[in-house]
């Protein structure tokens, strides 16, 4: 909500400024939603200038708008459906991620979500030929555990390389160096700086909350408020520069026996489009290996409930779990 200050735009003096805050206008909406006469009135302001005054501020904060079928044009223009290279996941998210939204991943450690980011990694990367950002805050990811899942794929060792290399992995171990990394990707965005290695189509974040959870601890108004900046940039990179951002989230219980939610609160859960949360099955006699289950918990395309077997590979990856350090392989 932006507060009336002096010099917002032209006419607006401090005069003006003045005698509307004595009668309660204090903010652009109070203004704008006023009515004039009685304000000109109350104020002893001219009518005139105040319609002048209210024009502009009209032409500087309203949004323009749109019809239905321009804006069905602009998304059919700017959005792409990007496979994971899981069929079951890709089945859950109505064919795979959709670029301009933010997708989370939740579960417990051991859920497999790292193994899923490196998953998607690779089949950007090797089937798509699409760069790669990872953003890794918790040490989980190492070349030698990506390298693996893409020597599974493919046998020929340049075509394995040219792949690793179109994969930027980032060290972010706060969410400052988190902050920083993605207004460095805008700014080679914006000034459309072209990669030899092909587009950025994905950024992936591993973990969200291992970033933001030590801010919520003590001044927890400042924690809020800078992981809403954070929320604000990953939906504006995705919307702005058609992205599909993935990102990785905690999950907790109200008791012992209550269900899983993912972590971050109601704030944060206004910021992924898509929820979908990881678990996994423990062994049975039919079944010898762990099974990870996949479920919709928010979907703007699909009914929430639904729920898929994930296969995502023979490839092991242990999450570290967000309370213990982990050193390093």
């Amino acid at each position: 909500m932006v507060v009336l200050r002096a010099g917002l735009c032209p006419g607006l003096g401090e005069e003006m400024l003045h005698l509307l805050r004595a009668n309660g206008i204090r903010t652009v909406v109070d203004f704008v939603s006023s009515d004039l006469e009685d304000v000109a009135q109350k104020c002893s302001l001219s009518y005139k200038a105040l319609v002048a005054v209210r024009r502009v501020l009209l032409a500087q904060f309203s949004a323009f708008p749109a019809n239905g079928a321009d804006l069905y044009e602009e998304l059919k223009s700017t959005t792409a459906i990007l496979p994971t290279g899981i069929p079951s996941l890709d089945q859950l998210l109505d064919s795979g991620l959709y670029t301009g939204e933010v997708t989370e991943l939740m579960g417990a450690p051991g859920s497999g979500k790292t193994q899923v980011c490196l998953g998607i990694a690779a089949t950007m990367s090797l089937s798509l030929k699409h760069r790669v950002l990872f953003l890794d805050s918790t040490g989980g990811l190492t070349a030698s555990r990506l390298y693996q899942m893409l020597q599974a794929r493919v046998e020929d060792e340049e075509e394995q390389l040219e792949a690793l290399q179109r994969i930027q992995v980032v060290r972010v171990f706060d969410i400052y160096e988190m902050l920083s990394a993605l207004q460095e990707l805008r700014d080679c965005l914006s000034q459309q700086v072209l990669s030899s290695v092909g587009p950025l189509k994905i950024v992936i974040i591993d973990s969200v909350s291992a970033v933001i959870y030590p801010l919520l601890g003590g001044k927890q108004s400042e924690g809020l408020a800078i992981m809403m900046q954070l929320a604000r940039e990953l939906k504006s990179l995705a919307r702005e520069f058609s992205l599909t951002v993935v990102v990785t989230n905690q999950v907790t219980r109200d008791s012992s026996t209550g269900p899983l939610k993912p972590a971050l609160g109601r704030s944060w859960s206004f910021v992924p489009s898509t929820r979908v949360l990881l678990e996994s099955k423990e062994a049975t006699w039919e079944k010898a290996s762990t099974q990870r289950v996949a479920s919709l918990a928010k979907s703007p395309r699909q009914p929430t409930g639904i729920q898929v077997e994930l296969n995502i590979g023979d490839v092991d990856v242990q999450e570290p779990s967000p309370v213990t350090p982990t050193q390093g392989p």
